[in-house]
């Protein structure tokens, strides 16, 4: 059973910075992407940076230039790098994999931005 791993949240000023990860585990097969995508109270869920198979990325409106997503081959692990915080990133981030028919999500790391 695929399972994902989240870290790297917490609280941070604005203009900080904060580096979640991803670790997936279990069997995975026909992997497509994975990424981030984040929900604010009272907000739908929205997309916020993915990395597919080829390393071709889509990174949010919102976010472009500030936000980076990579990721370990080896190891199915994907890093979201943000810099520049600002307080409408406060938010819970989830993690998603696609993988065949498998659209699996983490449990969420809450990301508070305020000073």
């Amino acid at each position: 059973q695929v399972q994902l791993v989240e870290s790297g949240g917490g609280v941070v000023q604005p203009g900080g910075s904060l580096r979640l990860s991803c670790a997936a585990s279990g069997s995975i097969f026909n992997f497509y992407a994975m990424g981030w995508y984040r929900q604010a109270p009272g907000e739908q869920r929205e997309l916020v940076a993915i990395i597919t198979s080829n390393d071709n990325t889509n990174i949010g409106d919102s976010v472009k230039g500030r936000f980076t997503i990579s990721r370990d081959n080896v190891k199915t692990t994907v890093y979201l790098q943000m810099n520049s915080l600002k307080p409408e990133d406060t938010a819970v981030y989830y993690c998603n994999l696609q993988a065949g028919e498998l659209s699996k999500w983490g449990q969420g790391t809450q990301v508070t931005v305020s000073s």
